[in-house]
């Protein structure tokens, strides 16, 4: 296979930078967006000036707004926020050949649910190769063709190697694996525990209170994968270490700026305007330790950002205890 045509569902900044890294590659590219202002500008004015501001196009890439055209494709990255993962599939499954694999670019689990995106995935597209595309990755540098790396999973056997060749560019390079959960829960815990770090910053605990959190969320990601079927090494990774290491050191992240606020006393809708768009990791901390208490695994960080973001709790009660107890490693 050549995946010469590659389709990409979700027109956002993240979706506009991998049909950037795919045009880099020497694919064409179409990108399915809802949004007609966006079709309409990133056709014509070759700029997303919508979601990705400010970066031209490359000629390779066509937008659109008929599903069907961008998922006829050698291939598809599937790009749009993990709490539309489920309806947006359903409507590729009306247009999508049973061969044509999916890689999912969206990092959490299934609200509700507690599902991975790749068990969605299996509901909404029986029978499909479907895996994911994750790590440390900021949509503006690598749609400005930044040096990026990140992780492709995909089944074995469903040629991962051969698809992130294609993808690669002198600026981009993809790890192939076939643990999808571990690549899946790695982009999924790291959002909660960047809300930690930020709150940490915010409260002015210094870097020492950072490096301690970004070792414990890492050990509860490896924890949790092991649970959920997938490789603790797969943590060490750029699916794992790679995105926990950007997400909670830099204030480009929405998580990061959201915890910040709440470090400096903000309450959880000041927070969420505070960070200026969605805050993946919020609703990820309830669906992980939802999760995480059915398969009696313990997650503290996580645990305790959805009590401070979602369950009403104060940040003095739940957030500032991370700092308090310091179990362990690794089984932190």
């Amino acid at each position: 296979m050549s995946y010469a045509r590659i389709g990409v569902v979700g027109g956002g900044a993240w979706g506009t930078a991998l049909a950037q890294l795919a045009a880099r590659a020497g694919r064409r590219v179409v990108v399915w967006e809802r949004e007609a202002s966006a079709v309409a500008a990133m056709n014509g004015e070759r700029e997303n000036t919508v979601w990705l501001p400010g970066v031209r196009l490359e000629p390779a890439i066509r937008a659109t707004g008929d599903m069907a055209e961008a998922c006829a494709a050698d291939a598809v990255l599937l790009a749009v926020p993990a709490r539309h993962v489920r309806a947006t599939a359903a409507r590729m499954a009306e247009s999508l050949a049973p061969q044509t694999p999916v890689a999912c670019c969206a990092k959490g689990l299934e609200d509700g649910t507690g599902k991975l995106m790749s068990e969605v995935l299996a509901e909404t597209l029986p029978g499909r190769a479907v895996g994911c595309l994750s790590g440390p990755t900021f949509a503006a540098e690598a749609a400005r063709g930044a040096p990026t790396a990140a992780a492709l999973a995909m089944p074995e056997g469903a040629a991962a190697g051969a698809l992130a060749r294609a993808l690669e560019s002198a600026a981009f390079r993809l790890d192939p694996t076939d643990d999808i959960v571990g690549a899946e829960v790695g982009g999924a815990v790291k959002n909660p525990v960047a809300v930690a770090c930020g709150f940490a910053a915010g409260r002015g605990l210094g870097e020492n209170a950072r490096a301690d959190l970004i070792a414990r969320g890492l050990a509860e990601a490896a924890r949790f994968a092991v649970a959920l079927g997938g490789r603790a090494e797969t943590l060490s990774g750029l699916a794992g270490l790679g995105d926990l290491v950007l997400t909670c050191s830099s204030a480009q992240s929405r998580n990061f700026r959201f915890g910040a606020a709440l470090g400096r006393g903000a309450t959880a809708k000041e927070a969420l305007a505070a960070a200026g768009g969605l805050v993946e990791g919020r609703g990820a901390a309830r669906a992980i330790a939802r999760r995480a208490a059915r398969e009696g695994v313990e997650l503290p960080i996580c645990a305790a950002v959805d009590a401070a973001a979602n369950a009403g709790a104060g940040p003095e009660e739940t957030l500032d205890a991370l700092f308090a107890a310091r179990p362990a490693l690794p089984g932190a």
